[in-house]
């Protein structure tokens, strides 16, 4: 099977996304064919005024995604913008998009909401869910790992995907969804910088700390003595999410619902857990910190590497739309 998907180049990366990228790894040690890339130009479309360190950002990605365990030997991990295949085909997929259609999409007047700060009524706004079209499109990805509030982009891809071939003949697979587990965030809510609760990737145990203890808990528990329900707390969420051994899980569980334990104890179990997953990922961030080179490479040969599909792919979108190829 053949998988693609890739992030915006906006931050260090938080333990929201480490979630999203262990199970690319899953999907990348299980034989299948992946391309991970960083969306550069996708950053662009809400963030075209600010990109002094956009370069520095891509690069931060790239460090990252290996040092979370994507390997390069398996994966194709590549640049967006170094692949110019990608706007070529933006700009014929856009023709046959109608723009109501576009103006339809969910996050389209959400984020125009929740962005309102911003001057985001560009053409490239509107049109980014065409431009993710072409990037799944182009490496005929059968599967494409999103949460589920961005299934609907898929089902848009499918869409262009169905009027391209209805009309040019059958070039393009129709891509599944492979719904990726979520991480809510620190407060329960959606995981966002922009509401100052994530743990970052890139960080250490005393910050962690910190963001961890004051967590809120079931609101049953006032008390110590008072019993509660973990399925009703955050904290059993990332205890889930960081694989408590099934035994603690069990002990923790019951010492909820029978207050037999306190949160701060709970709390202890989870910091301990991290520490365990995160350590080995700061050390590879390190390396690579010091290694600038090694991600360079692995940046020049994954878009070598994301040149050559594309290339085929353009080659028989042209063929199909009758256009000079000479």
């Amino acid at each position: 099977m053949h998988v693609l998907s890739g992030m915006r180049p906006t931050g260090k990366l938080h333990i929201g996304h480490l979630i999203v990228l262990e199970n690319w790894i899953k999907l990348q040690n299980d034989g299948n064919k992946t391309f991970f890339f960083v969306a550069d130009w996708h950053m662009l479309t809400t963030g075209y005024e600010n990109v002094s360190n956009l370069s520095e950002l891509t690069t931060t990605l790239v460090r990252e995604y290996l040092a979370v365990g994507l390997d390069p030997k398996k994966s194709v991990i590549f640049v967006q913008s170094a692949i110019k295949e990608h706007a070529e085909l933006y700009l014929l997929l856009s023709m046959i998009v109608p723009l109501g259609r576009l103006e339809r999409v969910p996050t389209y007047k959400e984020q125009l909401r929740e962005l309102k700060g911003r001057n985001i009524s560009t053409l490239g706004f509107l049109g980014y869910p065409v431009l993710q079209a072409a990037d799944i499109l182009m490496y005929n990805a059968d599967g494409v790992p999103v949460s589920e509030d961005q299934a609907f982009h898929l089902e848009l891809t499918r869409e262009i995907a169905r009027r391209f071939n209805s009309l040019y003949g059958q070039i393009f697979k129709e891509p599944k969804t492979l719904l990726t587990p979520k991480l809510l965030g620190t407060d329960g809510r959606k995981m966002s910088k922009s509401y100052g609760n994530t743990i970052n990737i890139d960080t250490n145990m005393k910050e962690i700390e910190k963001t961890v203890m004051p967590m809120k808990t079931d609101p049953a528990r006032k008390r110590r003595t008072d019993p509660g329900t973990p399925e009703k707390c955050n904290v059993w969420n990332y205890h889930l999410a960081f694989e408590t051994p099934k035994e603690k899980l069990d002990e923790i569980h019951y010492g909820c619902t029978h207050a037999t334990i306190g949160c701060v104890d709970c709390k202890r179990v989870l910091l301990g857990n991290m520490k365990k997953r995160l350590e080995p990922i700061w050390e590879r961030i390190e390396y690579f910190k010091t290694h600038p080179k090694d991600v360079e490479d692995v940046i020049l040969e994954g878009n070598k590497r994301a040149r050559n599909t594309a290339q085929e792919t353009m080659k028989k979108v042209k063929s199909a739309m009758n256009l000079v190829q000479y």
